[in-house]
């Protein structure tokens, strides 16, 4: 169910508020566009400013918009195992297909605790996708405790923001080929598929759905010339999103193709000058303006 060209789905904002009817327009452009799962509420999705509320509601009107259509990943983590396990219920009761939960940041928790963690989650009874992202978390889940965890059938595989391309067929051994291993990172992405991955969940793909779902395609396809190809188009774009936080650069190429506002929440701000300029750059290089 979860593969190919997944968008970090951005969440629109207008005057500080969620922008409910332009959410409703980038799920239905992102389905149109080749897109091929959509996840809502991470990082990029602006979770960590997003009341409780407003999380719940915006994955509610995520899956009612795509209807069944591509599958939707729910963000739900935390570092607060019980907020966890209320956040993968509120997606379960939502409709979502699966929950994407977080490795626990700030408060660093040791493996066992990770095993804890994950274990609460799983008894939800949701598809869970692990996120590991060591840079952002601070802990990194080891393969064995992966390993372990992947034993429960509602834990059925990680997103992968290590950045180490090592770790995918270390994972393929402690959890099996059947574990869904899918890159959090788009500038390593067809070398993640190369090792074994079979898609990413990607900030670029706010910007450039059609040519990520192509990449991704050519990379499940087995053709690696034509998804290097695409890549050497996207890099210029990578560059330019993570510039600045990445959903920022995400939106502000949202809103330069009209889909949405540019706005984000405080602490985070809308592009600089000069990165905006770079943004244009990469867009234009990649034939998107």
């Amino acid at each position: 169910m979860f593969k190919g060209s997944m968008v970090a789905l951005i969440t629109p904002f207008a005057n500080n508020a969620v922008d409910h009817d332009a959410l409703k327009r980038l799920v239905d452009w992102h389905i149109a566009e080749g897109t091929n799962g959509i996840v809502p509420v991470g990082t990029t999705g602006e979770s960590p400013t997003l009341t409780h509320d407003e999380h719940d509601t915006v994955v509610a009107t995520v899956v009612e918009q795509a209807a069944g259509r591509v599958p939707v990943l729910a963000g739900a983590g935390s570092n607060n195992t019980a907020e966890s396990v209320r956040l993968v219920q509120a997606a379960k009761d939502a409709g979502a297909d699966g929950a994407l939960v977080v490795t626990p940041y700030y408060n660093k928790p040791t493996q066992r605790g990770l095993m804890a963690h994950y274990e609460a989650c799983a008894e939800v009874g949701l598809p869970i996708i692990i996120y590991n992202i060591p840079p952002r978390s601070v802990i990194d889940m080891s393969d064995e405790t992966m390993g372990e965890l992947a034993k429960r059938p509602e834990i059925v595989g990680v997103k992968d923001a290590t950045a180490d391309l090592a770790r995918v067929p270390a994972t393929r051994l402690s959890c099996g080929t059947d574990f869904i291993q899918l890159s959090g990172e788009d500038a390593t992405a067809v070398g993640y598929n190369a090792m074994g991955g079979i898609g990413c969940i990607s900030v670029t793909a706010n910007v450039a759905p059609n040519l990520c779902a192509e990449m991704q395609a050519a990379c499940l396809a087995g053709d690696y010339a034509r998804a290097v190809e695409i890549q050497d188009i996207l890099m210029p774009l990578h560059a330019a999103v993570f510039t600045e936080p990445g959903l920022c650069g995400a939106k502000y190429g949202a809103a330069k193709l009209g889909l949405c506002s540019a706005e984000v929440r405080s602490p985070l701000m809308e592009l600089s000058d000069a990165t905006a300029a770079k943004m244009d750059a990469a867009m234009a290089h990649a034939g998107l303006i």
